[in-house]
Protein backbone atom coordinates (compact mmCIF):
# COMPACT_ATOMS: atom_id res chain seq x y z
CA UNK A 1 0.00 0.00 0.00
CA UNK A 2 1.59 3.21 -0.70
CA UNK A 3 1.15 6.36 1.45
CA UNK A 4 -2.03 7.63 0.26
CA UNK A 5 -3.67 4.79 0.28
CA UNK A 6 -2.52 4.22 4.17
CA UNK A 7 -3.12 7.89 4.52
CA UNK A 8 -6.88 6.94 3.44
CA UNK A 9 -7.46 3.61 5.45
CA UNK A 10 -6.49 5.86 8.37
CA UNK A 11 -8.58 8.22 8.48
CA UNK A 12 -11.54 6.22 8.50
CA UNK A 13 -9.97 4.66 11.42
CA UNK A 14 -7.41 2.30 10.48
CA UNK A 15 -4.95 2.27 13.49
CA UNK A 16 -2.80 -0.44 11.83
CA UNK A 17 -2.39 1.49 8.41
CA UNK A 18 -1.65 4.26 10.66
CA UNK A 19 1.01 3.07 11.90
CA UNK A 20 2.39 2.06 8.83
CA UNK A 21 1.87 5.36 7.69
CA UNK A 22 3.95 6.90 10.17
CA UNK A 23 6.58 4.01 10.12
CA UNK A 24 9.33 5.90 8.12
CA UNK A 25 9.27 8.80 10.06
CA UNK A 26 9.12 7.84 13.38
CA UNK A 27 13.28 7.21 14.44
CA UNK A 28 13.89 10.70 12.55
CA UNK A 29 11.06 12.49 14.48
CA UNK A 30 12.54 10.96 17.49
CA UNK A 31 16.01 12.35 16.92
CA UNK A 32 14.43 15.56 16.15
CA UNK A 33 12.67 15.52 19.78
CA UNK A 34 16.40 14.93 21.10
CA UNK A 35 18.20 17.17 19.30
CA UNK A 36 15.34 19.75 20.32
CA UNK A 37 15.02 18.48 24.61
CA UNK A 38 18.91 17.17 24.81
CA UNK A 39 16.96 13.67 26.53
CA UNK A 40 15.99 10.29 25.57
CA UNK A 41 13.28 10.19 27.80
CA UNK A 42 11.84 13.63 26.85
CA UNK A 43 11.83 12.60 23.08
CA UNK A 44 9.75 9.53 23.69
CA UNK A 45 7.34 11.75 25.73
CA UNK A 46 7.39 14.46 22.65
CA UNK A 47 7.20 11.40 20.04
CA UNK A 48 4.16 9.75 22.04
CA UNK A 49 2.35 13.15 22.00
CA UNK A 50 2.95 13.91 18.23
CA UNK A 51 1.84 10.80 17.32
CA UNK A 52 -1.60 10.97 19.65
CA UNK A 53 -1.95 14.80 17.89
CA UNK A 54 -1.77 13.40 14.66
CA UNK A 55 -3.82 10.51 15.01
CA UNK A 56 -6.31 12.70 16.29
CA UNK A 57 -6.24 15.48 13.73
CA UNK A 58 -5.66 13.06 10.61
CA UNK A 59 -8.66 14.02 9.63
CA UNK A 60 -7.81 17.79 9.38
CA UNK A 61 -4.71 17.22 7.67
CA UNK A 62 -4.22 19.10 4.28
CA UNK A 63 -2.23 16.79 2.06
CA UNK A 64 -0.50 19.61 0.02
CA UNK A 65 1.17 20.31 2.84
CA UNK A 66 2.97 17.19 3.34
CA UNK A 67 2.77 14.45 5.45
CA UNK A 68 6.60 14.68 6.90
CA UNK A 69 6.07 18.94 6.94
CA UNK A 70 3.00 18.45 8.79
CA UNK A 71 4.73 15.81 11.52
CA UNK A 72 7.25 18.30 11.74
CA UNK A 73 4.96 20.70 12.75
CA UNK A 74 3.43 18.91 15.59
CA UNK A 75 6.67 17.08 17.20
CA UNK A 76 7.92 20.71 16.78
CA UNK A 77 5.53 22.61 18.79
CA UNK A 78 5.06 19.12 21.62
CA UNK A 79 8.86 19.94 21.99
CA UNK A 80 7.75 23.63 22.46
CA UNK A 81 5.69 22.72 25.00
CA UNK A 82 7.85 20.48 27.29
CA UNK A 83 10.98 23.05 27.36
CA UNK A 84 8.58 25.62 29.08
CA UNK A 85 7.52 22.73 31.52
CA UNK A 86 11.14 21.75 32.36
CA UNK A 87 14.75 23.09 33.17
CA UNK A 88 17.69 23.83 30.59
CA UNK A 89 19.78 20.53 29.92
CA UNK A 90 23.34 21.13 30.06
CA UNK A 91 26.35 19.01 30.53
CA UNK A 92 28.47 19.61 33.42
CA UNK A 93 31.24 22.04 31.95
CA UNK A 94 28.10 24.80 31.60
CA UNK A 95 26.96 23.66 35.01
CA UNK A 96 29.95 24.55 37.27
CA UNK A 97 33.90 25.19 36.95
CA UNK A 98 36.12 21.98 37.16
CA UNK A 99 37.33 20.59 40.81
CA UNK A 100 40.52 19.73 41.81
CA UNK A 101 40.89 15.32 42.16
CA UNK A 102 41.54 14.83 45.81
CA UNK A 103 38.92 16.64 46.63
CA UNK A 104 36.58 13.86 45.77
CA UNK A 105 33.24 13.60 43.87
CA UNK A 106 29.43 16.38 44.98
CA UNK A 107 26.79 14.12 45.09
CA UNK A 108 24.51 13.09 42.13
CA UNK A 109 22.11 15.79 41.28
CA UNK A 110 18.56 14.33 41.33
CA UNK A 111 16.87 16.85 39.22
CA UNK A 112 17.11 15.82 35.76
CA UNK A 113 19.00 18.34 34.07
CA UNK A 114 21.36 16.95 32.31
CA UNK A 115 21.95 16.11 28.31
CA UNK A 116 21.65 12.18 27.99
CA UNK A 117 23.42 10.40 25.44
CA UNK A 118 21.46 9.42 22.25
CA UNK A 119 21.83 6.36 20.47
CA UNK A 120 24.29 6.35 17.05
CA UNK A 121 21.03 4.88 14.95
CA UNK A 122 20.06 6.17 11.36
CA UNK A 123 17.49 8.82 11.64
CA UNK A 124 16.31 9.80 8.08
CA UNK A 125 19.54 11.51 6.06
CA UNK A 126 19.47 15.32 6.03
CA UNK A 127 18.59 17.72 3.09
CA UNK A 128 21.35 18.68 0.41
CA UNK A 129 21.21 21.79 1.44
CA UNK A 130 21.48 21.50 5.33
CA UNK A 131 24.22 22.70 7.08
CA UNK A 132 24.63 19.77 9.17
CA UNK A 133 25.39 16.27 8.55
CA UNK A 134 23.07 14.19 10.22
CA UNK A 135 25.65 12.08 12.11
CA UNK A 136 27.16 15.62 13.31
CA UNK A 137 23.54 16.90 14.15
CA UNK A 138 23.42 14.38 17.06
CA UNK A 139 27.52 15.20 18.14
CA UNK A 140 27.23 15.88 22.03
CA UNK A 141 29.01 19.12 21.60
CA UNK A 142 25.90 20.38 19.11
CA UNK A 143 23.34 19.09 20.80
CA UNK A 144 24.91 20.89 24.35
CA UNK A 145 24.97 24.05 22.52
CA UNK A 146 21.51 23.82 21.54
CA UNK A 147 20.23 23.57 24.64
CA UNK A 148 21.45 27.04 25.57
CA UNK A 149 19.77 28.93 22.86
CA UNK A 150 16.17 30.01 23.14
CA UNK A 151 13.31 27.54 22.57
CA UNK A 152 12.24 29.15 18.86
CA UNK A 153 15.73 29.78 17.94
CA UNK A 154 16.52 25.91 18.59
CA UNK A 155 13.96 25.54 16.36
CA UNK A 156 14.25 27.69 13.56
CA UNK A 157 18.08 26.22 13.55
CA UNK A 158 17.44 22.75 13.77
CA UNK A 159 14.60 22.65 10.82
CA UNK A 160 16.79 24.75 8.75
CA UNK A 161 19.86 23.69 9.16
CA UNK A 162 20.03 20.43 10.15
CA UNK A 163 16.53 18.93 8.44
CA UNK A 164 16.41 21.69 5.29
CA UNK A 165 13.15 22.96 5.46
CA UNK A 166 12.22 26.33 4.04
CA UNK A 167 11.85 30.12 5.74
CA UNK A 168 8.76 29.34 4.28
CA UNK A 169 8.17 26.29 6.06
CA UNK A 170 9.79 27.23 9.15
CA UNK A 171 7.23 30.01 9.57
CA UNK A 172 4.24 28.15 9.00
CA UNK A 173 5.45 25.62 11.93
CA UNK A 174 5.98 28.15 14.55
CA UNK A 175 3.22 30.58 13.00
CA UNK A 176 5.75 33.22 12.36
CA UNK A 177 7.23 35.24 9.41
CA UNK A 178 9.84 34.43 6.96
CA UNK A 179 11.77 37.41 7.76
CA UNK A 180 11.12 36.70 11.68
CA UNK A 181 12.71 32.93 10.82
CA UNK A 182 15.86 34.40 9.06
CA UNK A 183 16.85 37.04 12.02
CA UNK A 184 16.23 34.52 14.46
CA UNK A 185 18.67 31.75 12.68
CA UNK A 186 21.30 34.42 11.99
CA UNK A 187 21.27 34.76 15.95
CA UNK A 188 21.27 31.07 16.63
CA UNK A 189 24.61 30.82 14.56
CA UNK A 190 26.23 33.05 16.40
CA UNK A 191 25.31 31.44 19.60
CA UNK A 192 25.92 28.15 18.60
CA UNK A 193 29.03 28.49 16.89
CA UNK A 194 30.97 30.13 19.92
CA UNK A 195 30.10 27.01 21.59
CA UNK A 196 31.25 24.41 18.99
CA UNK A 197 34.45 23.01 18.54
CA UNK A 198 36.45 24.50 15.02
CA UNK A 199 36.49 20.86 13.79
CA UNK A 200 33.09 18.50 14.46
CA UNK A 201 33.80 15.32 15.55
CA UNK A 202 32.74 13.65 12.16
CA UNK A 203 35.49 15.57 10.14
CA UNK A 204 37.87 14.49 13.35
CA UNK A 205 36.99 11.06 12.76
CA UNK A 206 37.29 10.70 8.49
CA UNK A 207 40.31 12.48 8.84
CA UNK A 208 41.63 9.56 11.45
CA UNK A 209 40.27 6.57 9.47
CA UNK A 210 38.59 3.54 10.48
CA UNK A 211 41.83 1.72 10.46
CA UNK A 212 43.67 3.94 13.09
CA UNK A 213 40.15 4.79 14.69
CA UNK A 214 39.84 0.94 15.57
CA UNK A 215 43.43 0.57 16.86
CA UNK A 216 42.90 3.69 18.68
CA UNK A 217 39.81 2.37 20.44
CA UNK A 218 41.75 -1.43 20.61
CA UNK A 219 44.19 0.26 22.63
CA UNK A 220 41.65 2.15 24.75
CA UNK A 221 39.52 -0.98 25.75
CA UNK A 222 42.82 -2.94 26.47
CA UNK A 223 44.56 -0.36 28.53
CA UNK A 224 40.87 0.03 30.58
CA UNK A 225 40.27 -3.18 31.35
CA UNK A 226 43.74 -4.58 31.92
CA UNK A 227 43.61 -1.01 34.81
CA UNK A 228 46.78 0.09 33.02
CA UNK A 229 46.24 3.64 33.71
CA UNK A 230 49.64 5.05 31.95
CA UNK A 231 48.31 3.85 28.57
CA UNK A 232 45.20 5.30 29.31
CA UNK A 233 46.57 8.85 30.09
CA UNK A 234 49.08 8.37 27.32
CA UNK A 235 45.83 8.64 25.22
CA UNK A 236 44.66 11.75 26.13
CA UNK A 237 45.49 15.69 25.51
CA UNK A 238 46.83 17.99 27.51
CA UNK A 239 43.85 20.21 28.08
CA UNK A 240 41.58 16.54 28.63
CA UNK A 241 38.45 16.78 30.50
CA UNK A 242 36.22 13.35 32.05
CA UNK A 243 32.89 14.48 33.08
CA UNK A 244 30.26 12.14 34.88
CA UNK A 245 26.40 13.21 34.74
CA UNK A 246 24.43 13.02 36.99
CA UNK A 247 27.46 13.62 39.01
CA UNK A 248 28.38 17.77 38.57
CA UNK A 249 32.06 17.09 39.29
CA UNK A 250 34.44 17.51 36.39
CA UNK A 251 38.11 17.48 36.08
CA UNK A 252 40.52 19.50 33.76
CA UNK A 253 43.68 18.46 32.36
CA UNK A 254 45.62 15.66 31.86
CA UNK A 255 47.20 15.41 34.98
CA UNK A 256 43.69 16.31 37.06
CA UNK A 257 42.12 13.22 34.92
CA UNK A 258 45.13 11.24 35.59
CA UNK A 259 45.03 12.02 39.37
CA UNK A 260 41.20 10.82 39.79
CA UNK A 261 41.16 7.91 37.50
CA UNK A 262 44.84 6.57 39.42
CA UNK A 263 42.55 7.60 42.85
CA UNK A 264 38.97 6.43 42.33
CA UNK A 265 38.56 4.12 39.15
CA UNK A 266 41.47 2.63 37.68
CA UNK A 267 43.47 2.08 41.41
CA UNK A 268 43.63 -1.47 40.88
CA UNK A 269 40.22 -2.09 43.32
CA UNK A 270 37.95 -2.74 40.08
CA UNK A 271 37.67 -4.95 37.47
CA UNK A 272 36.20 -3.58 34.26
CA UNK A 273 34.44 -4.80 30.98
CA UNK A 274 33.91 -2.54 28.01
CA UNK A 275 31.44 -3.42 25.62
CA UNK A 276 31.84 -1.35 21.98
CA UNK A 277 28.36 0.88 20.86
CA UNK A 278 28.13 4.22 19.44
CA UNK A 279 26.34 7.12 21.22
CA UNK A 280 25.96 10.75 19.39
CA UNK A 281 28.26 9.99 16.19
CA UNK A 282 31.16 8.74 18.44
CA UNK A 283 32.52 6.17 19.50
CA UNK A 284 31.48 4.72 23.01
CA UNK A 285 31.04 1.85 25.66
CA UNK A 286 28.92 0.55 27.97
CA UNK A 287 31.30 0.24 31.09
CA UNK A 288 30.53 -2.92 33.17
CA UNK A 289 32.27 -3.02 36.81
CA UNK A 290 32.87 -6.41 38.70
CA UNK A 291 30.50 -6.39 42.02
CA UNK A 292 31.70 -8.97 44.36
CA UNK A 293 28.29 -9.31 46.21
CA UNK A 294 26.87 -10.83 43.25
CA UNK A 295 29.52 -12.35 41.14
CA UNK A 296 28.42 -10.32 38.09
CA UNK A 297 29.55 -7.21 36.22
CA UNK A 298 26.83 -5.08 36.74
CA UNK A 299 26.06 -1.99 34.21
CA UNK A 300 28.29 1.31 35.34
CA UNK A 301 27.97 4.44 32.89
CA UNK A 302 27.45 4.82 29.00
CA UNK A 303 30.94 6.29 27.90
CA UNK A 304 31.34 8.65 24.79
CA UNK A 305 34.76 9.04 23.65
CA UNK A 306 35.81 12.80 21.97
CA UNK A 307 39.13 13.14 19.75
CA UNK A 308 41.15 15.70 18.86
CA UNK A 309 43.32 14.38 16.30
CA UNK A 310 44.89 10.90 17.27
CA UNK A 311 44.06 11.67 21.11
CA UNK A 312 40.99 11.62 23.44
CA UNK A 313 40.34 15.27 24.37
CA UNK A 314 36.95 14.20 26.42
CA UNK A 315 36.06 11.07 28.58
CA UNK A 316 31.90 11.70 28.96
CA UNK A 317 30.71 8.87 31.42
CA UNK A 318 26.88 9.28 31.79
CA UNK A 319 26.56 7.12 34.95
CA UNK A 320 23.71 6.31 34.00
CA UNK A 321 22.66 2.31 34.39
CA UNK A 322 19.17 2.92 32.91
CA UNK A 323 20.35 4.03 29.71
CA UNK A 324 21.85 0.40 28.82
CA UNK A 325 18.67 -0.32 27.65
CA UNK A 326 19.24 1.93 24.94
CA UNK A 327 22.05 0.33 23.87
CA UNK A 328 20.94 -3.04 23.27
CA UNK A 329 23.12 -3.55 26.52
CA UNK A 330 21.92 -5.57 29.49
CA UNK A 331 22.29 -4.63 32.93
CA UNK A 332 24.52 -7.45 34.23
CA UNK A 333 27.04 -9.91 32.69
CA UNK A 334 28.62 -13.27 33.94
CA UNK A 335 31.77 -13.06 35.65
Amino acid sequence: MNEVTLLESARGGDEDAFARLLAPYRAELQAHCYRMLGSVQDAEDALQETLLRAWRGLGRFESRSGLRSWLYRIATNACLRGIERRPQRVLPIDYGPPADPHDGLAEPLTESVWVEPYADEEDGLAAPEARYERRESIELAFVAALQHLPARQRAVLILRDVLGFSAREVAETLDSAPTAVDSALQRAHKSVEQRLPSQSQQSTLRALGDERLSQIVGSYVDAWEGGDIDAVVAMLTQDARITMPPIPTWFSGRSAVAAFLSESVLNGNNSWRLLPVRANGAPAFGKYIWDAATGRLVAHGITVLTFRGGEIAELTAFLTPVAFAQFGLPDQLSG
